[in-house]
């Protein structure tokens, strides 16, 4: 009783402060814990879960409230709602949304082969397994990456390893583009940073820089500099208006954190941190690291724990420091009532809003799904100290 006492008091305590830090705040409940989240539209996310059996597959539909930016007391709309939904016959790793179109490529972690789905649409809510694509290897140890970008016919990119990548449409099964290289590298991120320019990075950091338009070698970055052995590392690529403009941020699983320029990502880091995640015994496949769309100097860092990190790079220098957050989402930690004997809930999956600057959702190991709007502390600071005078 006294624990449960505490548990209201520090959830209460949390709610108070949440006031001042947060704009937005909604939480959701799923039935089983997701690691994906993808956007399918600007209000609506697929979310799925990755137990070994059927999952179900679910488009939710945001709390209209979020998108009230006036009068937020008069919108009554405050909850999620499945708009469509389906089941999974296995887990799902790893998840998609093919720009222009209302499919989803899944992948199940075991394997490289996608799986395609029909989100469904006005005249039906439910989703249905519309296609598969096999991938170039049977046996995967972490399943495939897979990237899209607007394209007519839809195609995907997807591999489980540097030397399995390939570019396939859709609809046909055609396979458009293969990266060549001998490298098996086991891979953590695909992503394109243009219609014909992707990146390929590998869990020991390199990363290959490749022009679908050309039949010339991948440019190959090779990894950070790193002081710990057997370091893996995570990466995301910023989107700006010209693939030059581009930067990189690797991060390892020491939570050593490397900023790089795309046009000379093998020439070393911009700048450098390593980064308070409060490093516990983590699934790896959990760990996340994005960019901000709209927000030019910030990360966000998930997986590590059960907490969402923001981080602000544009104080980050070559020396490697030990730098604090901006702004942390502690929200799935407090809301779950935690015992001695009970295993500590981690996040498995964050994204940021495409359009609204402060705007993420994230995801964690007891089903729970959060979408919050941050307040920056340092404007925030800014305009106490206006208003007091």
């Amino acid at each position: 009783e006294m624990e449960a006492v505490e548990f209201d008091d520090i959830l209460d305590d949390w709610f108070i402060e949440s006031l001042k830090t947060y704009k937005d705040l909604h939480v959701y409940q799923l039935e089983h814990p997701t690691q994906v989240i993808e956007w399918t539209s600007e209000k609506t996310v697929c979310v799925t879960g990755y137990s070994l059996s059927k999952n179900e597959i679910l488009e939710l539909r945001l709390p209209l409230k979020l998108f009230a930016d006036e009068n937020k007391g008069l919108c009554a709309e405050r909850d999620f709602k499945v708009a469509h939904g389906g089941f999974t016959d296995g887990p799902v790793r790893r998840l998609r949304h093919i720009p222009g179109t209302r499919c989803v490529v899944t992948n199940d972690g075991l394997s490289s082969d996608l799986q395609v789905w029909d989100l469904g649409g006005d005249d039906s809510d439910v989703i249905r397994r519309t296609g598969s694509i096999a991938g170039r290897r049977n046996v995967s140890e972490r399943g495939s990456r897979i990237a899209a970008r607007l394209s007519s016919p839809p195609q995907v990119l997807h591999g489980a390893q540097s030397s399995d990548v390939q570019l396939t449409e859709l609809t046909s099964g055609r396979t458009l583009y293969k990266l060549e290289t001998d490298s098996t590298d086991p891979l953590s991120f695909l992503q394109f940073v243009s219609d014909t320019v992707f990146l390929a990075g590998c869990c020991n950091g390199s990363v290959y820089v490749t022009d679908t338009r050309t039949s010339a070698a991948p440019q190959l970055s090779p990894p950070p500099a790193s002081s710990g052995d057997s370091v893996l590392w995570w990466a995301d690529a910023s989107v700006g208006p010209h693939p030059s403009s581009c930067r990189v941020v690797r991060l390892s699983s020491s939570g050593q954190a490397v900023v790089s320029d795309l046009r000379s990502l093998g020439g070393g880091a911009v700048c450098q941190a390593q980064l308070d995640v409060q490093e516990r015994c983590c699934n790896l496949d959990h760990i996340r690291v994005s960019w901000a769309p709209t927000l030019d100097d910030c990360i966000s860092v998930s997986g590590f724990s059960g907490v969402v990190q923001i981080y602000n790079t544009c104080g980050w220098s070559m020396e490697l420091q030990e730098r604090q957050p901006l702004f942390q989402h502690r929200g799935h930690v407090v809301s779950s009532q935690q015992t001695d004997d009970s295993t500590p809930v981690f996040t498995t999956a964050h994204i940021w809003h495409p359009e609204r600057p402060r705007t993420l959702l994230s995801a964690a190991s007891d089903g729970s799904v959060h979408v919050w709007d941050w307040v920056d502390p340092e404007q925030s600071a800014a305009d106490g100290c206006w208003f007091l005078y």
